[in-house]
């Protein structure tokens, strides 16, 4: 198996194949000073996501698995902030992240996929410090797939049609999310190494 491989089969993120990811660190690793509640959800406005990926699973009964994740990705030099919003919410993991393909500068992630972590510590944090753009709708209906999920209602086909139907809801918010292409034009010029593309 490769390295590539490897870290996709340890991470279970098989929705991003040109990503390599180092061994995970957790709030039992990070000692930083905590942030402004606040501030943490102006940033998340403008840099976190809210999304939820539906994937092949070949033991479960359908076939496939419901993955909630909240995410925020940043330059590896921008670390420091992500462990500091991971220890003032409480939960999550931070990955280095390595686009070697592209010619992309290192990445570091702050990921929480863990429905109970989702609904013990991101759910009410967002519910008493609001997000204040169009991210809040995408969190609005995010929380709803979360809580379906820990009812058990997606393993039902009444309701597995129902997280699809708000996935895709999540989906249509993002697309229609003004210069979305000059942005992700900007992020990825921002990114690249001085020496471009490597081969």
């Amino acid at each position: 198996m490769s390295e590539v491989s490897r870290a996709h089969s340890t991470n279970r993120l098989p929705f991003q194949r040109n990503l390599k990811l180092a061994e995970p660190m957790g709030k039992e690793r990070i000692h930083r000073k905590k942030l402004d509640p606040n501030y943490i959800a102006g940033f998340v406005d403008g840099e976190g996501s809210f999304c939820v990926g539906i994937s092949k699973h070949k033991t479960l009964r359908r076939g496939i698995e419901i993955h909630p994740l909240f995410e925020i990705e940043l330059r590896a030099d921008d670390r420091e902030i992500l462990e500091r919003i991971l220890v003032t919410i409480g939960c999550g993991k931070i990955y280095d992240c390595s686009y070697d393909r592209y010619g992309w500068q290192p990445h570091a992630k702050y990921k929480v996929g863990s429905t109970k972590d989702l609904e013990k510590f991101v759910i009410p944090f967002f519910d008493k410090y609001h997000l204040q753009a169009k991210k809040a709708e995408s969190y609005k209906i995010f929380k709803k797939v979360v809580q379906m999920m820990r009812k058990k209602e997606h393993l039902t086909d009444k309701g597995f049609a129902k997280i699809v139907a708000l996935r895709d809801e999540i989906r249509r918010i993002g697309r229609n999310q003004k210069r979305f292409i000059s942005v992700e034009t900007a992020r990825v010029r921002e990114n690249r190494l001085p020496s471009g593309v490597r081969s």
